[in-house]
């Protein structure tokens, strides 16, 4: 019983496969396979839908005089299932699909026949540009103007995500809550503004970091009577200064102040000039009184 189903054979040593008789087979024989229906399907006559996959015993013959780049092309035949109708669909290497030929119609062929269309136009212009230099042109031109034009749009959709990125969304709803109320808005604004004034850092005038405030420095002077031996000395300088003295209606036209505030350093240096000047006013003083006591 184990030699029942085996599929090798005994062959003698004198076994001569020539002398074996051979069939005479058509030349296109057909044989019968098992297939699955490969598109969804409505039979002509019964008007019966047969859908893709459903499986068949079907026919399968070649295509006589028809290949598609050295590829053999194949028909089969199947039978409708009410009424039995023959139905013949064969092989499309050039697209990998199956093309009907009789006994039924193909159902959703929309995708197909689009796909057919778009193919059929783009062969259409392609031979179109290749007769027509001018066309070729104009089409190379209209292709550059839409990618510029593509290239611009998308600048543009980059800075508006760019804006869109920047805007401070929870800024902009607590500004409209509504559940704020006024106190707590009045005070949220007060400590805004100063958050504000301390962020604020002033720059001083002063263009000359380097330079520091001068210090006016008070001279006092004690009065002191003089002999009156130098009296006739003062008195002769007595001329000179009321000569240079400025006039007191200029002194009260004036809009400077009388003050002038001099730096430390040169107040020193002066200090020795004032010093005659102001003795020689109180000389001129002295004097005058001794003047008056003489003519009395």
């Amino acid at each position: 019983m184990s030699e029942r189903k085996v599929l090798n054979k005994y062959y003698p040593p004198d076994f001569d496969p020539s002398k074996i008789p051979r069939m005479k087979l058509a030349k296109n024989r057909q044989y019968t396979v098992r297939l699955m229906a490969p598109f969804n399907m409505r039979c002509k006559t019964c008007g019966e839908y047969i859908y893709k996959g459903k499986k068949f015993n079907a026919r399968k013959e070649d295509v006589e005089n028809e290949t598609y780049l050295g590829i053999r092309i194949y028909r089969f035949y199947i039978k409708c299932t009410r009424c039995l109708q023959e139905i013949s669909f064969k092989t499309d290497p050039r697209n990998t699909d199956y093309e009907i030929e009789a006994g039924a119609t193909r159902n959703f062929m929309a995708l197909k026949l689009a796909e057919e269309q778009a193919r059929k136009e783009e062969e259409d212009l392609r031979e179109e540009e290749a007769n027509n230099p001018m066309k070729l042109l104009e089409n190379r031109t209209e292709q550059s103007r839409n990618e510029i034009e593509r290239l611009e749009a998308l600048e543009e959709l980059r800075d508006l995500n760019r804006r869109q990125q920047a805007v401070d969304y929870e800024g902009l709803l607590k500004q409209y809550d509504n559940t704020e109320t006024e106190l707590q808005r009045i005070e949220r604004k007060q400590r805004e503004d100063e958050e504000f004034i301390k962020s604020v850092k002033f720059q001083s005038t002063n263009t000359n970091p380097s330079s520091k405030k001068v210090v006016a420095e008070e001279i006092i002077e004690e009065i002191v009577e003089e002999p009156e031996e130098k009296k006739s000395k003062l008195s002769e300088t007595k001329s000179s200064l009321v000569s240079k003295k400025p006039s007191t209606s200029s002194l009260v036209n004036r809009k400077t102040p009388l003050v002038i505030v001099k730096p430390k350093a040169k107040v020193e240096e002066k200090k020795e000039e004032v010093k005659p000047a102001t003795k020689s006013g109180l000389s001129l003083l002295a004097s005058y009184s001794d003047s008056s006591e003489d003519d009395q």
